[in-house]
């Protein structure tokens, strides 16, 4: 599986003046992952890429190369190098917009859209989910509906990422003060333990996240998805260019059920990006409906 090549213009763009093998680094990330360096981060990737040389013993990025490309293991260094430089900062209850506008407005537009339905299920996708923060904060969330809006409702949230050493912190799910420092009292004394210092987030919230890599660009593994009617993608198609972001937009599309929503970072867009999507407008945030949306844009109370 491969992307097409980054464009022209932006292998151009900026003054600093790679190592040619660096730059075919580079190129190796953006057709395995759709994530293009610009010329201004080509330092961060050369430093993310001395670390990995540091570590292998290997002596220049000539040499590097063939580590990610002919070694008998470089499959595992080309992960080991994707851990390397896709990490992303992030907290519990982020984006607290987002949070109220899924509670008070969402939830009750999805709950109604399936009210009819047999089983009364709701499934979740944090997709470039990090150390783990955003699911495990929707699915404390959802956890404290589910005596009311949700209640005989069950729910389950799919939580994938590019980088090895994020998705084995989530899954660890043991938190320093820094990441739950927005975190409320009553929320903490219900769902967390503590141990030396730290929130470690217990079996309730637990059992109803489940953490997995997923490359979003792997066509294949995208097509296993379905059946979403939420998906939570903030501040991952930044690192994406036009043509990654196409394909990554169009699974999302494909995997959402009719009534479905996407959630995006507050600088992301899909414009001209996508127009399958309705961009709906909410208190202090948007969102993009599915096709059971009202054509246009739509704004909701």
């Amino acid at each position: 599986m491969t992307a097409s090549p980054a464009p022209a213009q932006a292998t151009e763009s900026g003054s600093f003046t790679a190592n040619p093998h660096l730059t075919r680094i580079r190129d190796i990330i953006y057709q395995v992952a759709g994530i293009f360096h610009p010329n201004h981060k080509l330092r961060f990737l050369e430093d993310r890429c001395g670390r990995r040389m540091k570590e292998l013993g290997v002596a220049n990025l000539r040499d590097y190369v063939d580590c990610l490309t002919v070694k008998p293991s470089h499959q595992a260094e080309l992960v080991a190098l994707l851990n390397e430089t896709t990490v992303g900062e992030t907290y519990f209850y982020r984006n607290e917009p987002q949070l109220e506008a899924l509670r008070k407005v969402i939830l009750p537009k999805i709950v109604e859209a399936k009210a009819n339905l047999p089983l009364r299920r709701l499934r979740i996708w944090s997709a470039g989910c990090s150390t783990g923060e955003e699911p495990y904060t929707l699915a404390l969330m959802l956890l404290e509906e589910s005596k009311g809006l949700l209640e005989g409702w069950s729910f389950d949230i799919q939580a994938t990422d590019l980088n090895e050493r994020s998705i084995a912190h989530a899954k660890r799910g043991v938190y320093g003060e820094y990441s739950t420092r927005n975190i409320p009292p009553q929320i903490r004394e219900k769902y967390f333990v503590e141990e030396q210092g730290e929130l470690s987030v217990g079996t309730l919230a637990r059992s109803r996240v489940t953490i997995q890599r997923l490359n979003l660009l792997d066509d294949s593994r995208m097509t296993f998805m379905k059946g979403v009617d939420i998906i939570f993608c903030c501040n991952v198609l930044i690192y994406f260019d036009a043509a990654s972001k196409s394909r990554v937009i169009q699974h999302f599309h494909t995997n959402l059920l009719p009534h479905g929503y996407l959630f995006l970072g507050h600088a992301e867009s899909l414009f001209g990006i996508n127009d399958a999507f309705h961009l709906i407008h909410l208190p202090s945030t948007t969102a993009y409906g599915k096709g059971a949306h009202a054509n246009g844009r739509k704004r909701l109370p």
